[in-house]
């Protein structure tokens, strides 16, 4: 049986919060719970009824313990399925390299946890959580998951057959807390009417233009964002830090889109295309909070997703470097009709088996031996 032993290297964030994590949102279930950070005790409140419950993660035998602390009561409330999703979050978010977390609870566990992989119960009795499952789950930050997979049913359009897409969605669709940033980051679809004059500004931004080449007027920017949304392959997402906007972004399926000329691609294989509008939301902190989050927000929309392709510009050094840093391999250079561009690739196994929603270049406080 694997043991999951912790050490306590000592690493640089990469931003300027060079302190451990005090706190962060997690919203399992769609509902909000605050964390807080005290030693080695997690104290976690929100959710409907808004009551706290105290865990304790700990080390014992050199191995990482997460445990619910009862209160002392007559008639103890155990902790619920959502309570223990976001201690547990909290846990890897204190301990992101770490490959499982021990859980230790008195309370009846629920068999929907071992049926959902949330836990998976050891040769010697004992319950852990996998890092690399605990990310897979959809309910843990992507707000419009659905109980199970879009039902399979395939359609020819514009001469390719492909399986129907499920409709589009609305309002918030992610939320992840980013502890680095001290931050929530979301993605969000897009209200022509609300965002259209950002939208116009980033896209005339000299940085923006150079790369996207599609400078404008408004009207040439409603056109453009009216024939996005009623195109069933792409979706167009407004990401946010705390509610305020300062990126956009195109998610699309491969399969019906222009990609799928230059490689072959598979039935549910997605992509996407981004700008940064904000130019104080430029630069590495930001982008190894954004780039990783997209693609695990690809990851867990549908779980039969097994590749997301990106085809940046040649010339786009800094993008090409970032995504080698989240875990994006490159297949081959290609012309589109309208730039050289390199093809990359990245594969569900090894984002969640090497967990690329860690950033790279600057691991965290605490990593597995």
């Amino acid at each position: 049986m694997e043991s999951y032993r912790v050490s306590d290297q000592r690493c640089t964030l990469p931003s300027a919060h060079l302190s451990e994590p005090t706190g962060l949102l997690s919203y399992p279930d769609k509902l909000c719970y605050r964390i807080t950070y005290s030693g080695n005790q997690l104290s976690i409140q929100g959710g409907q009824a808004d009551r706290k419950t105290i865990w304790h993660l700990f080390q014992q035998s050199n191995e990482l313990w997460l445990a619910w602390i009862e209160t002392h009561s007559m008639r103890p409330e155990y902790p619920s399925i959502a309570e223990l999703l976001a201690a547990l979050e909290a846990a890897f978010t204190h301990y992101p390299h770490q490959a499982g977390v021990y859980v230790a609870t008195p309370s009846p566990l629920n068999s929907e946890l071992f049926d959902s992989g949330v836990l998976v119960k050891t040769e010697d009795g004992r319950c852990v959580a996998y890092a690399e499952l605990f990310w897979q789950l959809a309910r843990v930050w992507h707000t419009t998951a659905r109980s199970g997979a879009y039902p399979l049913h395939y359609v020819i359009s514009h001469g390719k057959r492909h399986p129907l897409r499920p409709p589009k969605p609305t309002g918030t669709v992610y939320r992840r807390s980013i502890d680095w940033l001290g931050r929530t980051l979301s993605f969000r679809t897009v209200d022509i009417d609300s965002d259209l004059i950002r939208f116009n500004r980033w896209m005339n931004d000299p940085v923006v233009a150079a790369f996207w080449k599609d400078a404008g007027d408004l009207s040439r920017h409603r056109d453009y964002l009216t024939e996005i949304q009623a195109d069933p392959h792409v979706i167009n997402l407004i990401s946010c830090l705390n509610d305020e906007p300062f990126g956009y972004f195109e998610i699309y399926w491969a399969k019906e889109d222009r990609i799928s000329s230059y490689y072959d691609a598979n039935d549910f294989d997605r992509g996407w295309h981004v700008l940064i509008g904000e130019p104080r939301f430029r630069g590495k902190p930001f982008v190894t909070a954004w780039l990783p989050s997209i693609s695990h927000y690809l990851f867990l929309d549908d779980d039969r997703t097994q590749r997301i392709v990106i085809e940046p510009r040649i010339d786009n050094v800094k993008m090409l470097k970032n995504l080698v840093q989240c875990g994006y391999a490159y297949l081959k250079e290609f012309d589109f009709p309208h730039k050289r561009a390199m093809l990359g690739m990245l594969l569900r196994e090894r984002f969640f088996s090497e967990q690329f929603w860690v950033p790279r270049c600057a691991p965290s406080l605490h990593s597995v031996s």
